[in-house]
């Protein structure tokens, strides 16, 4: 009796591994049916959008680059008179050049191209052409990588992607575990590769060690880029900045506020995009003009490449903004269009701790932080996420069944599926549209399921 207990006990034990490996398997396989796609045109966006000064740089080199030279360069003022007068319409901002070879940008509204970017030379007014605001090649990336071109939904869609990219890889971590295998002390497949490109085991292999190696970066994109989701970043977005007020707490002042946004007035960091603007008070004298206010935030310390919003009415102000790769000296600054007096005065180290962290994720998740070292270490995460999704795609059709989707097989103790359904589910709670994708999947497997035991039952 003894005995045959003893048999029976491991036979249990390995019954119920294989149906967690068979639930397991099976949701990693929803997983992937649900992100590849998107994971590949987010990898190959972001590897681009990680050199974006670089590609610019070189795609518009015609407008964005000129001659150094020793003359001084002209005023501000000039500059937009001569873009101005090329294309007539109403400035929304200015960039002065950033290095001694760059150009200024002039941000015009016009009656008949919209919105453009007209680009001068600093040394002598000359227009060199212009491009549609948000129109550059980069920009065309960056849209793409948000899928901002797709609408509202499409935001949402990448708060669902984030989160299922995140199971992807914990499954992933699961199915890759080593156990124990006869005859090898150390089984392929766990570090290396076996095989050859022909067969599964090399892109089974290939899968499992690229994921290995990378998903923790994996995660770390997912997660830092959840942010910018239109959903759960949102409304974190609101909850973090303190009731849609917006500004940090360390730069709260007693002035004059309006109802206008920053993110309205142009590109701002996360933490800033529910700041609120200041006001400006009417004096006599009049407004003070671009040529001092660029003076201004120059006197102040505004690093290069800083971009200037000119006020949007009597009441507006002018605003000095700056997101460099250097974190700390991130920076806006509110000017009194009237008195030049600053009325706030930003930077990173005037948000919250979560405001930090949040602002420091998304900057090594732009390749930013770190400089080359950070673009390379990326650029290979990129690489890999194409890698992991081109193997996953040649393993699944090497081993389909003709004739079928070929979703992994059910547990045969449904207990083993709803233990992962659960821990699943935890997520859900957190991300709200992953949760709400959960349940979407949910009655898809059990609708499949079902289909499978009717043909099953069938007479032949």
């Amino acid at each position: 009796m003894t005995s045959t207990l003893s048999r029976v006990a491991p036979a249990r034990e390995a019954a119920a591994a294989s149906d967690l490996y068979r639930a397991v398997w099976r949701w990693h396989f929803y997983a992937g049916l649900l992100v590849l796609p998107f994971l590949i045109l987010l990898a190959v966006t972001g590897a681009l959008y990680l050199f974006r000064d670089e590609i610019d740089g070189f795609v518009h080199r015609d407008v964005k680059v000129v001659e150094a030279q020793a003359t001084a360069q002209r005023q501000p003022s000039a500059i937009v008179e001569a873009a101005l007068a090329a294309h007539p319409g109403t400035v929304f901002k200015y960039l002065p050049p950033a290095t001694p070879t760059a150009s200024a940008e002039v941000g015009v509204k016009t009656a008949d191209l919209g919105k453009i970017s007209v680009y001068v030379d600093p040394h002598d007014a000359r227009v060199l052409g212009w491009i549609a605001d948000k129109g550059s090649f980069i920009w065309v990336v960056r849209q793409l990588h948000s899928l901002a071109y797709f609408g509202p939904i499409a935001s949402g869609v990448i708060e669902i992607a984030a989160g299922w990219t995140i199971l992807l890889v914990g499954t992933g971590i699961y199915l890759w575990w080593p156990r124990q295998r006869r005859g090898s002390a150390a089984p392929g497949g766990v570090v290396t590769v076996r095989g050859q490109p022909r067969q599964r085991v090399f892109w089974r292999d290939t899968h499992a060690v690229t994921g290995l190696f990378v998903g923790f970066f994996i995660v770390f994109l997912a997660v830092t880029g959840m942010p910018w989701s239109g959903f759960w970043g949102g409304y974190v977005n609101q909850w973090a900045n303190g009731n849609n007020f917006g500004y940090p707490a360390g730069v709260r002042v007693s002035v004059p506020m309006s109802d206008e946004h920053l993110a309205h007035a142009g590109p701002t960091t996360w933490s800033l995009e529910q700041a609120r603007m200041p006001e400006s008070a009417a004096q006599p004298g009049g407004p003070i003009g671009l040529d001092a206010a660029v003076a201004i935030f120059d006197r102040l310390g505004l690093a290069k490449g800083y971009a200037v919003n000119p006020p949007a009415g009597p009441s507006g102000v002018y605003t000095g903004s700056v997101y460099p790769d250097d974190l700390s000296r991130q920076r806006v600054v509110h000017l009194d269009q009237y008195t030049g007096k600053p009325l706030i005065d930003m930077s990173y180290a005037d948000y919250g701790p979560l405001g930090k962290s949040l602002e420091w994720g998304i900057n090594v998740h732009m390749g930013q932080e770190f400089g080359l070292a950070n673009q390379l270490v990326m650029l290979a995460v990129c690489a890999a996420i194409v890698l992991l999704s081109v193997s996953a795609a040649v393993m699944w059709w090497k081993r389909r069944p003709r004739g079928s989707l070929g979703v992994p097989p059910m547990p045969t103790n449904a207990g083993a599926m709803w233990g992962v359904v659960v821990i699943m589910a935890i997520g859900g709670v957190i991300f709200p549209l992953v949760g709400a994708s959960l349940i979407v999947m949910l009655l898809l497997d059990r609708l499949l399921t079902r289909k499978r035991r009717v043909q099953a039952l069938r007479p032949l």
